[in-house]
């Protein structure tokens, strides 16, 4: 057993200061109470112990391009097959491409990040080198997988059912480029097998004003009216999203993940979340391309509570910002993490507290070396 004791405690999905003791007990939290401290036992005076990090949208392979295309147009940059990235990815060894995914993997862990959802290119080798990379570091990883088939127009239905089953068989659903590339009808045969096998289907959508008008002139709905309607449950960015696509989204009870710091650097707009707040939508948050960002969600969160706030010119509660990053993540993945409440995988960051405000401290004030403690899945990743 291991205790967590004299730290102020982020309970609950509200993420409540409580003053009390953690318990953890193989890789669960089995008690939140003033008991008497039992097992290892973890000093947290000064510190606020919370729920470890979930980024809800990355490209690891990305790790390999940093900071390369930029000015350049978003379809220049990330479109496949030809864009910037994708050039780079087909150019470098399997083993540089690991070795970056190593470093961005690292860089996650040592800002509090032990969960993250990555949309992997290349097929199944694609994901093969993603696990490959995962080996001897201790992350969780939802893996999104996609083959180059799903873009290809002449492709046959049981070509394309058999490229589908392929990846779910090794993957925790398939992320989708978005429609530019991809046929309604594939769209909906991917979204409708991935609901059948009890997997994630995600899609981006809306990230750019440009996508919605193209979406509405050739087939007469936007882009996430047709993710709706194909059965994805997982939209990333809309940051172009009418009033009447939010809306659907509601209706349809279905997450969104936003990438504020990416859509800034692309010059794609600003996400709307406080509408999306506001009108009950499930809202996550992901760092995006590491060719664009750095993998550290302190840095996303920040971003995120200031434009947010900038861009309405009305305040915004940071505790909203901290769930994205927690709570809203863990029930959009299917897992019990995300927040300190019994029963749930003991994924906890303990971090040093730098200012009264508990929520503002760790989104506004903490870096990595405030970080001194780390544990998933009951295990102590490291303490300092």
């Amino acid at each position: 057993m291991i205790t967590i004791q004299n730290g102020t405690l982020l309970c609950g999905e509200d993420l409540h200061p409580t003053v009390g003791n953690l318990f953890i007990q193989d890789n669960e939290i089995v008690e939140i109470s003033d008991g008497r401290a039992r097992g290892k036992v973890i000093d947290a005076k000064g510190c606020l112990v919370a729920p470890a990090l979930i980024n809800s949208h990355i490209h690891l392979g990305d790790s390999v391009a940093r900071d390369e295309g930029d000015g350049a147009p978003l379809d220049e940059i990330v479109k496949p097959p030809n864009g910037i990235k994708h050039r780079i990815l087909r150019e470098t060894s399997r083993e540089d491409l690991i070795k970056f995914m190593e470093v961005s993997l690292k860089d996650m862990i040592q800002t509090g990040t032990t969960t993250f959802v990555d949309f992997r290119e290349g097929g199944v080798e694609g994901v093969e080198i993603l696990k490959e990379a995962l080996q001897d570091i201790p992350i969780r990883a939802i893996i999104l997988g996609r083959q180059d088939s799903f873009q290809d127009q002449h492709v046959t239905k049981s070509q394309l059912d058999a490229d589908i089953q392929k990846i779910l068989e090794i993957s925790q659903g398939i992320g989708i480029s978005g429609f530019g590339e991809v046929e309604d009808e594939v769209a909906t045969q991917i979204a409708q097998e991935c609901l059948i096998k009890g997997k994630i289907p995600a899609i981006h959508a809306a990230e750019n004003e440009e996508v919605q008008l193209q979406s509405l002139k050739n087939t007469g709905k936007t882009e996430i009216e047709r993710a709706l309607e194909a059965g994805f449950k997982l939209l990333i960015h809309l940051t172009s999203a009418t009033n009447t696509d939010l809306k659907k989204v509601t209706e349809n009870n279905v997450s969104v993940a936003t990438c504020p710091r990416a859509n800034g650097a692309l010059s794609s707009g600003i996400p709307p979340i406080r509408e999306m707040r506001d009108l009950g939508i499930n809202l996550l948050l992901g760092t995006d391309n590491v060719m664009i960002n750095s993998p550290d969600m302190f840095r996303e969160m920040e971003y995120a509570l200031k434009v947010t706030r900038g861009f309405t010119q009305k305040y915004f509660s940071p505790v909203e910002i901290l769930k994205m990053a927690t709570v809203n993540a863990g029930k959009a993945v299917g897992l019990n993490l995300g927040s300190l409440e019994e029963g749930n995988l003991a994924d906890i960051m303990i971090v040093e507290r730098i200012s009264r405000d508990p929520i503002l401290s760790l989104i506004n004030r903490t870096q990595s070396k405030n970080i001194i403690g780390l544990i998933t899945d009951g295990r102590i990743l490291y303490q300092r």
